[in-house]
C-alpha cells in the first residue's frame, strides 16, 4: 500500500495536470468557426517552445520510459538501440517535417493520407495509409494505459480488483474530457508539466541511485555481474554487444527510426507547428529528449546492480521497483506521477490522430463528402473518445502480452506506408498501383514473419548455420520497395493511367543553390 506522502505527491502532480488541461482553451485562442484544423492541430499555431514540448512529449511515451530500461534489465546492451534510433529520427524529421508542413498548409491537409491522396490521386492508396495508421496507433494507445497500470501497481497506488480499475478509468476520464473539448491544445499544455516533472524527477533519481550504488563504476560492475559475462560469447544478455547482435542492433535502430515519423500522432504534432522554420529549430533541439531516454536505460542497469527481482516476464517493472525501493516516499510519488503524466500526452495525441484520420480519409471520403467543418469536428471528437474507451476495454479484457504483440506488429505495419508518404514527398514517379501492391506485400510479409518467429521483432535472413537476424519491419519494407520498383516499371511500360497530382510538388528531387548564401535547397 502506498504511503500517505507518496500518495500526496502523486495526487498533487496529477491535480496540476488536470488544472492545466482546463486552461487549454487559452492556448493560442482563435475567433474562427469550429474546424478540424482548430481542434486537431491547434490552428497550426504552435511556436518553437510549444512544438518542442509537444513533439518530445508525444514521441517519448511512458511505455518507452519503462520498456527501454526493462529491456536493458533483461537483455543488457541490446536494449540501447533505442538511443541511436532516436538520434537517427531527428535528422529525418529536419528534412521531412518542414516539407510535409509546407504542402499540408498550402492544400489544407491534416493527415498523411491527405498528402498521398493529393500526390498520387489514388483514393485506395490513401485509404490504405489511413487505415494502417489507425491500426498501428490503437495498440500503442493501449500500451500507455499498461504503463500507467504498471507504475501504479508497483507504487501501491492501484488497489486490487475493481477499485484499481476505477483509479485507471478516473485518470483517463479527465484526459478524455479535456481532449474532447479542447483538442490538441489539452495535451500541449500538459506536455509542459510532463517535461518539468520527467526531467526534474529523473535528475534526482539518477543522482540518488548513483550515490546509493557507489557511482557509475559500481553500477556497471554490478550489472555485468548480474547479466553474466558468459552471455557475451553466446549472444545472450550482456553489457556489451556480441558480434552476431550487431546486425540486429543496427536494423532495429534504422527501421524503428523510419517507422516513427510515419505514426499519425507524430505527424499530427508536427502539423500543429506554425511553420517549417519552427520544425527545423525543434528538430535540432529534440536530442535533449534522447539524453533523457539514455538515462532511463541506465536505470535498467541500475536495477540489475541493486538486485531488483522483477516478476517473470515483466521486466518493465524493474525501474518502478527500483524507485519504490531506493527513493524517499515523496520523491517516489513524484516519479510515478511524472511517468503517469507522461502517458497522458501521447495517449491524447494518438486518439486525436485516430479520430482525424477516420474523419478525413474514411467518413468524408466515402460516407459524407459534404460534411460541414462543424460536423467533422463532432465526428472526430466522438471517434477520439471511442478510441480511448476501446483502449481501456482492451487493457481490461486482454493479457498485457497481447497488447505488446500488437504494438510490435504495429511498428512493422506503419513502416509499410513509408514509400507512399516519405518517398512520395520527393518524387511522384512510383505508380500508385505499384505502391498499393508494395504496401500489401509488405503488410502480409511483415505480419507473417513476426508471427512465424513467435512475435519476435527480428528474423533470420540469409543462409548458413548462423544467418544474421534483422528487424522484421525492415525486411518487409525491402520487399515493399522491390515490388514498387518492379511494379512501376511494368505499369509504366503498359501505359496504365495514373491519378492526377494536385500537390504542386516537383515530380522529382531537385536541388537549387541560393545566391545569397550559396546553400542548396530542395
Amino acid at each position: 500500500m502506498a504511503s500517505s506522502a507518496m500518495a500526496a505527491t502523486f495526487l498533487a502532480v496529477i491535480g496540476g495536470a488536470s488544472l492545466l488541461a482546463v486552461t487549454a482553451r487559452h492556448l493560442r485562442p482563435s475567433s474562427r468557426l469550429p474546424s478540424l484544423d482548430g481542434w486537431a492541430l491547434a490552428d497550426r499555431s504552435l511556436g518553437p517552445a510549444w512544438t518542442w514540448l509537444l513533439l518530445g512529449g508525444t514521441i517519448f511515451t511512458t511505455y518507452t520510459f519503462i520498456a527501454v530500461p526493462g529491456l536493458a534489465y533483461a537483455n543488457g546492451a541490446a536494449a540501447f538501440f533505442a538511443v541511436p534510433y532516436t538520434v537517427i529520427v531527428f535528422p529525418l524529421a529536419f528534412v521531412l517535417l518542414p516539407r510535409l508542413w509546407s504542402v499540408a498548409r498550402r492544400h489544407g491537409y491534416i493527415t498523411a493520407a491527405d498528402l498521398v491522396r493529393g500526390r498520387f490521386g489514388s483514393p485506395s492508396l490513401a485509404l490504405a495509409v489511413a487505415l494502417t495508421g489507425i491500426l498501428a496507433t490503437m495498440p500503442y494507445l493501449a500500451l500507455q494505459l499498461l504503463g500507467i497500470r504498471t507504475v501504479l501497481t508497483i507504487g501501491g497506488l492501484y488497489p486490487p480488483g475493481a477499485a484499481g480499475d476505477l483509479v485507471l478509468v478516473a485518470l483517463f476520464t479527465g484526459l478524455a474530457i479535456a481532449t474532447y473539448r479542447h483538442g490538441l491544445r489539452a495535451p500541449t499544455v500538459i506536455s509542459a508539466l510532463k517535461a518539468v516533472a520527467v526531467f526534474g524527477s529523473l535528475t534526482a533519481v539518477c543522482w540518488l541511485v548513483l550515490g546509493r550504488l557507489g557511482g557509475p563504476g559500481a553500477l556497471f560492475e554490478g550489472a555485468a555481474r548480474r547479466l553474466g559475462e558468459a552471455g557475451a560469447d553466446s549472444g545472450g544478455p550482456a553489457l556489451l554487444l556480441a558480434p552476431e547482435q550487431q546486425a540486429t542492433y543496427v536494423t532495429l535502430a534504422f527501421g524503428s527510426a523510419l517507422a516513427l515519423l510515419m505514426y499519425p500522432h507524430v505527424l499530427t504534432a508536427g502539423f500543429a507547428a506554425d511553420g517549417p522554420r519552427t520544425l527545423r529549430k525543434v528538430s535540432v533541439a529534440l536530442p535533449v529528449w534522447t539524453g533523457l531516454l539514455a538515462l532511463f536505460g541506465l536505470l535498467g542497469l541500475a536495477a540489475l546492480a541493486a538486485g531488483v527481482e522483477a516478476p517473470e516476464g515483466h521486466a518493465e517493472a524493474a525501474v518502478p521497483m527500483l524507485v519504490d525501493r531506493l527513493m524517499p516516499a515523496p520523491l517516489a510519488g513524484l516519479v510515478f506521477a511524472a511517468i503517469t503524466v507522461g502517458a497522458l500526452v501521447p495517449a491524447a495525441v494518438m486518439s486525436i490522430a485516430a479520430g482525424t484520420s477516420f474523419v478525413r480519409n474514411v467518413y468524408v471520403e466515402y460516407f459524407h463528402p459534404t460534411a460541414t467543418p462543424k460536423r467533422q469536428v463532432r465526428i472526430a471528437r466522438i471517434v477520439s473518445l471511442t478510441a480511448k474507451v476501446g483502449a481501456v476495454a482492451f487493457v481490461f479484457g486482454l493479457r498485457d502480452q497481447a497488447a505488446i504483440n500488437l504494438q510490435l506488429l504495429g511498428g512493422v505495419w506503419i513502416l509499410q506506408i513509408f514509400p507512399a508518404v516519405a518517398v512520395g514527398l520527393f518524387t511522384a514517379r512510383p505508380h500508385p498501383r505499384a505502391l498499393l501492391a508494395g504496401w500489401a506485400a509488405g503488410m502480409a510479409a511483415g505480419t507473417l514473419l513476426v508471427i512465424w518467429e513467435g512475435f519476435s521483432p527480428t528474423v533470420a535472413l540469409g543462409f548458413g548455420p548462423e544467418p544474421p537476424e534483422i528487424y522484421a519491419g525492415l525486411a518487409a519494407l525491402l520487399l515493399n520497395l522491390a515490388v514498387v520498383l518492379v511494379g512501376t516499371a511494368v505499369l509504366t511500360r503498359l501505359r496504365i493511367p495514373r491519378g492526377t497530382d494536385t500537390t504542386d510538388l516537383p515530380s522529382r528531387v531537385t536541388l537549387r543553390r541560393r545566391p545569397d548564401t550559396g546553400e542548396t535547397d530542395q
